[in-house]
């Protein structure tokens, strides 16, 4: 039986890794590496903190026919917590080293030193292999190991497989917090992710998410091996190993995750019972349930609370809750992933996008017709949304039906097969760009797209849209204007973020190339023919 090998994380205050100091080529990065500095929280900082390789430790241990309650006791579960496990046990291991509670700076450092360098010196007495025994090998200014640990989550695919484990028992790992009677319960049906109310850092009334996850989690594998049942990783290498991650079996299909959750909706820009404030805007359809199947988590879009995002974020007075941040923002913000113009923008980064969309100017969309994708015209029949939140939810779903998408481009008789590129014959011949192959081939590529929904063949205003992939200045149109209306043959001294001629080509081509995953030509003569007089 081998000791909980991230439970010991939260010995100590600062677990979170081990920063490598500069120019220091031999250390050592380990999974298990964790920082003892338990002293840190009496004021008490006359050595360096402690690297502690914790599996290490458990594999030496487990060798001696030993397991984790030789450096951890056992404490009381309190009563409101006793079924977190699916049983009603009366004791569970202390995440703590050698004790149940902090007192003071004086007794911390009699157990570490007791303990440590007691079992290290017995071993040495034994003739066995043993771990340091003086002060300077291991408080050193210079640590010989850093973590290499990975943050672990939970995404929908394990969440789906402890739920099915649990027999859809929520209130195995969810509860809530009664602050008046100062006790947790089970709070059925407002389920959310542990990482709303555990935060990183220890709080008044309630343990950080490290410590949360250990008394929870891993001591829940813990008493599952312990009875031979088949349970989770009970290791620091089993859950924050990179490797060891990628191997977790994903569900496939995965079961949509119940939660009262609507199909479709309209997006709110106001708080319940809230009056006033009504937007200009077009309401937002939103198809809540394709959106679930888009990212592998919800706190993707529900980063505080599975509430709308109007309760945090209003279009009015900016709120504490959504960190001052107004509903327009955190909707359009494009640098965020958390909002919809962040996620949507965060799509056209596919290699499959990129090579269009990293030439295109942002912000220069049709402010009017971009809008619209979103804040979608009410359908003829309805003069305003209803009240119900049956008949909101038919009306979406009825607008979000009513898109057509964009298929395809302009027919292929349209479309010039080559274009000839001539700005190089002082000293090369020109280029016949294979023009129609690569305009076919990008419409393929919007047609097929594997991002969320199908994204681009929705936002693509008309058939002339990929052409703006290269023309990217120019209005969309069967025949844009060439090149050389925006781009000189020298640089515009007036402008010098705009190449010129020679520049834009190779920018678009091999820029295109490059983020496309395309191989680029080596040399000049792989597109152009030397001119030989």
């Amino acid at each position: 039986m081998l000791c909980t090998g991230a439970v010991i994380v939260i010995c100590a205050v600062g677990a979170e890794g081990l920063k490598t100091p500069v120019n220091q080529p031999s250390v050592e990065a380990r999974v298990d590496t964790i920082l003892i500095d338990t002293l840190a929280r009496f004021g008490a900082k006359d050595k360096p903190p402690v690297p502690f390789p914790h599996d290490l430790h458990t594999e030496a241990l487990a060798k001696q026919q030993k397991d984790c309650l030789t450096c951890h006791l056992k404490e009381s579960v309190p009563p409101s917590v006793s079924a977190d496990q699916g049983s009603q046990q009366k004791e569970r291991m202390s995440i703590k080293f050698k004790r149940l509670e902090d007192t003071n700076a004086k007794e911390g450092r009699r157990i570490y030193h007791d303990n440590c360098i007691g079992c290290h010196t017995t071993l040495a007495e034994k003739g066995e292999k043993f771990g340091p025994i003086v002060c300077g090998e291991c408080h050193r200014e210079q640590p010989g190991q850093k973590s290499a640990r990975k943050p672990m989550g939970m995404d929908n695919s394990l969440h789906f497989r402890h739920s099915k484990a649990a027999k859809d028992k929520c209130e195995v790992c969810h509860h809530g917090f009664d602050e008046k009677a100062k006790k947790l319960f089970y709070d059925k049906g407002k389920e959310g992710t542990c990482r709303y109310c555990h935060k990183a850092q220890t709080e008044e009334n309630r343990v950080s998410m490290p410590t949360a996850s250990h008394l929870s989690c891993v001591e829940c594998h813990r008493v599952a091996t312990e009875k031979n049942l088949k349970a989770g990783p009970v290791t620091c290498y089993g859950c924050h190993d990179a490797k060891a991650q990628e191997k977790i079996k994903k569900v496939e299909p995965l079961p949509r995750m119940e939660r009262s959750q609507p199909d479709t909706l309209f997006v709110k820009t106001m708080r319940n019972g809230q009056q006033g404030e009504i937007t200009r805007m077009n309401p937002v359809p939103f198809d809540h349930k394709a959106h679930e199947g888009y990212k592998d988590t919800c706190r993707v879009c529900h980063h505080a609370s599975l509430t709308a995002c109007n309760e945090c974020h209003a279009i009015g007075k900016p709120l504490k809750e959504g960190n001052y941040v107004q509903l327009e923002r955190a909707m359009h913000q494009w640098d965020s992933e958390k909002s919809c113009g962040g996620c949507h923008r965060l799509q056209q980064r596919f290699k499959e996008c990129a090579g269009c969309h990293v030439s295109i100017p942002q912000g220069r969309n049709d402010q009017t017709e971009s809008c619209l994708k979103c804040h979608m015209k009410p359908l003829p029949d309805s003069a305003s949304v209803p009240l119900t939140a049956e008949a909101q939810a038919e009306l979406a779903k009825r607008l979000l039906q009513s898109r057509e998408p964009v298929k395809g481009t302009y027919p292929v008789e349209e479309i010039p097969e080559k274009a000839t590129i001539n700005r190089f014959v002082n000293k090369y011949e020109g280029v016949n760009l294979p023009h129609r192959k690569i305009v076919l081939s990008i419409a393929e590529k919007v047609d097929k797209s594997k991002q969320a929904g199908k994204l681009a063949p929705y936002f693509h205003d008309d058939k002339a849209t990929i052409c703006q992939g290269c023309h990217h200045n120019s209005p969309a149109s069967v025949k844009p204007p060439s090149c050389v209306t925006c781009h000189s043959a020298p640089f515009d001294e007036g402008n010098l973020m705009k190449p010129g001629i020679i520049g834009a080509y190779h920018q678009q081509c091999m820029g295109c190339h490059e983020v496309m995953g395309i191989e680029k030509p080596k040399e000049c003569v792989d597109c152009h023919k030397e001119r030989k007089n």
